[in-house]
């Protein structure tokens, strides 16, 4: 049997060998992660306690809501960008990291300046949420990633990570071992931050590349911001109702909630590397079909779909039936009583595959940025409400049944409802009810 997979792998076009291979190395790669992340994470959370832990997830979720203002939206322009004028390399990549440079400060002062207004006698989330925050002035490295997604060498990148995983890894339990202080878990993440840029530095000039040849030029600068203004916005509304849960949690609820659903998060979000690894990798391929024929494009785009329902099927099923004991041993009986929001919280996964797919697909390739805007923007403002009504009654369990409801009108009914996504709006249809299994043939 190994033999007929490894011939039939041999068999398959050197450009589908290199996605599946793309795909294998950033597998690998979050599978390291969530294997030791999980234990790691387990084991902060019992060192730390229901309510530090609340207040550490508190702060790292606040950061979230302005972490979209470090990246700018603009990865699957830049990578589509490079794709289109391989030439204009150095100046789209320079480009594009001074820009992420400048939105990482811009984060950084509108996460501090945010969290005083909110909470003005909290020191200890105010020095949190600054450490953290501080990270993502680094966010600007990832530029380099935009470069082997295009040669689809993820591998370097993996390579670079891990590395800085592992040690970090290694600092993290050193913490838990000699007892060290809430305040030192946020500096352990700004230095993870540090030497992840340091990392990707060093692959990329490895891989013959020299960053001392970028540059800036302030024209391309204003076309990359003409283009990707709407998705920051999109990407804020998205984080909102991605994070804004647990910090309203923190604000309608105590960070104790905070604590037992930033564990049940942990769990049912695990997953969501899988999408993007995958879309990541098939990206340029199902980009450059589009170019040849709309019926091979849209016929990709299907079975993209129907692997992404499989996927989160696999993985929210069993997680429904053994939610409480997955949280009683991994987290603990004090975190036990998260189960049944683990139970509801992992089907946002199913919306949240789906959605991976479209708009790094989809609403790149067919310009529609502004229809990305308007449903983010939608589910945010349902999250926030939904989160007002239920949140004060159910708390953390309010939380889960809020976010399940933005993403499945976000993701999936929007697109039912917007004639011109209608299309992909019956691809998802089609892929959740396994059409792929029933008939042989899709037509799209």
């Amino acid at each position: 049997m190994i033999n007929k997979l490894i011939t039939r792998i041999h068999n398959l076009s050197p450009k589908l060998r290199q996605i599946i291979k793309n795909i294998s190395w950033l597998f690998a790669d979050r599978i390291l992660r969530m294997g030791i992340g999980v234990i790691v994470v387990a084991w902060i959370a019992r060192y730390l306690g229901l309510q530090q832990f609340g207040s550490f997830n508190y702060a790292m979720a606040f950061v979230a809501l302005f972490y979209t203002f470090a990246r700018l939206g603009l990865d699957r322009i830049v990578v589509r960008d490079i794709i289109n004028n391989p030439s204009d390399k150095e100046e789209i990549l320079g480009t594009a990291f001074a820009l992420k440079l400048i939105g990482g400060l811009i984060a950084w002062f509108l996460t501090i300046g945010t969290l005083i207004l909110v909470r003005p006698n909290d020191m200890i989330s105010q020095w949190l949420v600054g450490i953290i925050a501080a990270g993502t002035i680094f966010e600007a490295f990832d530029t380099i990633d935009f470069w082997f997604q295009v040669k689809v060498q993820s591998k370097y990148t993996v390579l670079a990570r891990n590395i800085v995983f592992i040690i970090m890894t290694g600092i993290r339990i050193i913490l838990i071992s000699i007892k060290a202080p809430l305040i030192t878990f946020a500096w352990a993440i700004f230095l993870e931050n540090l030497l992840g840029a340091v990392g990707l530095t060093i692959a990329y000039q490895v891989n013959g590349q020299n960053l001392k040849v970028w540059r800036v030029r302030w024209q391309r600068a204003k076309c990359l911001l003409k283009e990707s203004w709407s998705l920051v916005v999109a990407g804020v509304a998205i984080m909102i109702y991605l994070r804004i849960d647990q910090v309203m949690l923190g604000q309608l609820a105590d960070d104790r909630a905070v604590g037992i659903y930033s564990v049940t998060t942990r769990l049912s979000e695990i997953w969501y590397f899988i999408p993007i690894a995958i879309v990541s990798s098939v990206a340029p391929a199902i980009t450059e079909a589009k170019q040849v024929s709309e019926t091979i494009y849209y016929k990709k785009l299907q079975k993209l779909f129907n692997l992404m329902a499989l996927l989160a099927y696999s993985i929210a099923i069993p997680m429904t039936f053994f939610a409480r004991n997955i949280m009683t041993i991994v987290f603990g009986q004090e975190y036990g009583s998260g189960s049944g929001v683990l139970s509801i919280q992992v089907w946002t996964g199913l919306f949240c595959f789906f959605g991976v797919a479209k708009s790094q697909i989809w609403i790149i390739n067919e310009g529609r940025t502004t229809y990305n805007l308007v449903e983010k923007c939608t589910g945010a403002v349902m999250n926030i409400l939904l989160n007002l009504w239920l949140i004060p009654s159910y708390k953390e369990m309010g939380a889960a049944i809020a976010t399940l409801i933005s993403y499945a009108w976000a993701d999936y009914f929007m697109c039912l409802l917007y004639p011109p996504a209608r299309r992909i709006g019956w691809a998802m249809t089609k892929a959740m009810i396994l059409n792929a299994f029933w008939h042989r043939r899709i037509d799209v």
